[in-house]
């Protein structure tokens, strides 16, 4: 009797090491980034939790999801004692006001070091850039007396006002995001400003009608980034906002949970969710600018 036996080719054949190679180069990449996302979401899904929970604190978000309600998004319209639609309404002109400014005058700013050669430029850049180091702490008391004294003489740009507000925060961002536009105003090439001047364009009409356009990448990212750092902003409101009805979404949710007697961490929750709204669309409405803004201008100083 004769035996047969099977061929090589036809067994299972495991391949370990390339199992072993994938693990190493790609396979512990899908785990950081499972990680990462759980770490992500886990302050949202609490956030969320909390918010959709009647009277919940802080103990509550041990049960997830026990019980789902909108009454807390309601009572912080409908409460006689609460201002929250004003705060909202604040807030929105607050970052508005203060993205378009941020950019209009960055990109004056910008343009002005990018195209004209004016004797002091390097010193300016560089003191801007020196100003930038210093700690935002040592500027409050300045700001606490400047706005007092103004207060008597233009009352709109005093204490206690969002315009005066408007102005502290164009102030603080303007170096670094006058540094942030200029880079990305050399990479446009100034063949094409000699060509508009060719046609009888004048320096506005350059400004406005062509530069504006090539650098709209960098335009989106620095009203994006001023937006989210006024909306978002405590320390300076607080100084200035002194009355509750003018106060912004920062200022009024810390004053829901400053009581240790009673924290309203439900009522928190609820507008800390419907404030990160606006954040979040406008950051859709930006996206496809944002890589392209944050890259282009580091090809060129």
């Amino acid at each position: 009797m004769t035996t047969v036996d099977t061929p090589m080719a036809a067994r299972p054949v495991i391949n370990k090491p390339r199992r072993s190679l994938w693990w190493r180069s790609v396979g512990w990449r899908h785990i950081v980034g499972l990680i990462a996302v759980v770490y992500a979401l886990f302050p949202l899904v609490i956030i969320v939790n909390i918010a959709l929970s009647p009277g919940a604190s802080l103990a509550a978000s041990k049960s997830l999801f026990s019980s789902v309600t909108l009454g807390n998004f309601g009572r912080l319209f409908s409460d006689p004692n609460s201002h929250f639609p004003r705060w909202v309404g604040n807030t929105m002109i607050v970052g508005t006001f203060t993205a378009i400014g941020t950019v209009l005058m960055g990109a004056a700013a910008s343009y002005a070091f990018s195209r004209f050669r004016f004797r002091g430029r390097r010193g300016t850049l560089s003191f801007l850039l020196v100003v930038q180091m210093f700690p935002q702490l040592l500027s409050f008391v300045a700001i606490f007396l400047l706005l007092t004294w103004i207060k008597p003489v233009f009352p709109g740009l005093g204490m206690d006002s969002l315009t005066a507000l408007i102005c502290v925060y164009l102030g603080g961002a303007l170096g670094v995001n006058t540094f942030l536009m200029y880079g990305f105003f050399n990479t446009v090439p100034q063949s094409i400003d000699e060509a508009a001047r060719i046609d009888g364009a004048t320096h506005t009409q350059i400004f406005w009608t062509i530069i504006l356009r090539l650098v709209a990448p960098i335009l989106a990212v620095v009203a994006l980034l001023s937006f989210i750092s006024s909306f978002s902003e405590y320390v300076i409101a607080k100084l200035v906002l002194t009355t509750d009805r003018n106060w912004t979404l920062a200022v009024s949710l810390y004053t829901l949970v400053s009581d240790p007697k009673e924290p309203h961490w439900d009522l928190f929750a609820a507008g800390a969710i419907i404030s990160a709204v606006p954040v979040l669309l406008l950051f859709l409405f930006l996206q496809r600018y944002i890589v392209s803004g944050l890259t282009s201008g580091a090809v060129k100083g």
